[in-house]
């Protein structure tokens, strides 16, 4: 690995004002927007003009952050990545992923998780990451579980739209469990 944020498929990058348009994109299937969090009212051009230009200014922090997700072979913009609610007294964090419909099944998301957890654990020195994912989203459960995430528990009708109550499933990987499948990042 020549490059900590670079995999054999895609690369993190920092949000550029650029982006406006494939963010724009992501907001745009309902199913694709709540399974990632939750919908929200249309938002502007302008508005997600300013969005990205507002990201793309701020200073890097490892408390929380969204990166881009690009694919290496055509450098396109391939989803997000985040880090976000870190507790570093007790040494965990939550992540979270979103790709595009296009870009789906090719693996993208398990290499970008694999950089951010690599990242998390290695140079930040974290020892827990843990995810929700609401109960019907089979494909991110599928993913986190395939990365070594274990099921740490079930929040039973925890989230309110599309007219009713869903379940939210806890998942986690502590660093320890992240390196006994992954090889740690070496020092050259």
């Amino acid at each position: 690995m020549s490059h900590m944020w670079t995999g054999e498929k895609v690369c993190l990058r920092g949000v550029e004002p650029e982006d406006w348009k494939s963010f724009r994109a992501l907001a745009r299937n309902t199913v694709d927007e709540r399974n990632a969090d939750l919908v929200e009212p249309p938002r502007s051009d302008a508005s997600l003009r300013a969005w990205t230009a507002d990201r793309a200014g701020r200073s890097p922090r490892t408390e929380a952050f969204r990166l881009v997700v690009e694919v290496l072979a055509d450098r396109v913009f391939a989803g997000a990545v985040t880090v976000g609610e870190t507790d570093s007294r007790a040494g965990r964090f939550r992540t979270g992923i979103e790709i595009s419909r296009d870009h789906r099944g090719k693996g993208y998301a398990t290499e970008a998780t694999e950089l951010i957890l690599t990242y998390m654990f290695a140079e930040q020195r974290y020892n827990k990451c843990e995810v929700e994912v609401y109960a019907f989203n089979e494909a991110s459960l599928a993913l986190y579980r395939k990365l070594g995430f274990v099921v740490e528990g079930r929040l039973r009708q925890h989230e309110y739209f599309a007219g009713g109550y869903h379940d939210v499933v806890l998942l986690g990987i502590t660093a320890d469990e992240y390196w006994a499948t992954h090889s740690r990042p070496s020092v050259q």
